[in-house]
């Protein structure tokens, strides 16, 4: 059987539809996920688990750790069976040590290690998604990986994330999130203001706030918009990509927006998101994210 030129790896947290994991014929690793607490408690996914474990008073966090290199190098091994090279882009360094792991594995491979190039998106849920997405566009339409590498340099900064919480207090116990923000965000709530959190050189943190907006979608949509205005004005397209924990009411009013009022943007995907940074952003929190469309 002939080899395909590229074959695309990322971690989970890139919050990929099945779909397009499948039309693309993505890898996934998967991040590591440790909470006894909800072994015992009903609900379908994650977030129903954590709304449960909430109501009983629990006040119990996730242990979340990054794949090992082992991990990485079995899967590392199986694509270069069917792949000449592999692309292998993970979540954030700055917060994962997912990144560290896939170039342990890297190194591993030896002089197959030659043909495996480790990325880090600098991004997690929805914007690494649309990273991840224009890196398999590429391979696609045959670009080869050197200038698919080149590519992505320029890319990576141009993809921006905003997301609105719920509660900070997730993302704060994980330390993924400082105590100063964390608290800011809580009075700003408070007041009746919506923060906005999201990734500056892949680090999280405040970007902005949300004053009149009168709900999470419409907030939300409002910082979509004022961001991507220049952009929309100069005739460029746009790619957005919209994921949420367990709250499919909110990422639905959020996609019709965009559909009905952004006729430069398409929506890529629509997902939720992924249990270990789920975990870390609590339930019915949303986030969206946009890029030039590819």
């Amino acid at each position: 059987m002939d080899k395909k030129n590229i074959g695309i790896i990322v971690d989970d947290s890139a919050d990929l539809t099945k779909e397009i994991i499948e039309k693309y014929q993505i890898r996934v690793v998967t991040l590591n996920l440790h909470w006894p607490e909800l072994e015992n408690i009903a609900g379908e996914n994650l977030f129903q688990k954590i709304r449960e474990l909430e109501k009983r008073g629990n006040k119990s966090f996730a242990k979340t750790s990054q794949p090992s290199p082992k991990a990485f190098l079995d899967i590392f091994k199986e694509e270069l069976k069917k792949a000449e090279k592999i692309i292998c882009l993970t979540i954030t360094s700055k917060h994962s040590g997912t990144y560290n792991s896939a170039c342990q594995a890297k190194r591993f491979l030896g002089e197959q290690g030659n043909n495996v190039f480790v990325v880090d998106s600098e991004n997690g849920i929805a914007s690494f998604g649309l990273i991840a997405l224009a890196a398999a566009k590429w391979v696609g339409k045959g670009v080869v990986a050197e200038e698919i590498l080149k590519k992505l340099e320029d890319f990576i900064p141009q993809v921006k994330l905003a997301a609105l919480l719920e509660d900070p207090s997730r993302l704060e116990a994980s330390g993924r999130l400082s105590p100063t923000i964390a608290n800011w965000i809580r009075k700003m709530q408070k007041l009746g203001i919506r923060p906005l959190i999201g990734l500056k050189e892949g680090k999280i943190t405040a970007i902005g706030i949300k004053a009149n907006a009168k709900d999470i979608p419409s907030a939300l949509f409002d910082e979509l918009e004022n961001k991507t205005k220049k952009m929309r004005s100069e005739g460029k397209k746009i790619d957005v990509a919209i994921v949420h924990c367990d709250n499919e009411e909110r990422a639905k009013r959020l996609e019709g927006m965009v559909k009905e009022k952004l006729k430069e943007a398409e929506i890529a995907f629509v997902n939720m998101v992924d249990d270990v940074l789920g975990s870390l952003l609590g339930a019915d929190s949303v986030a969206v994210a946009w890029a030039p469309k590819e």
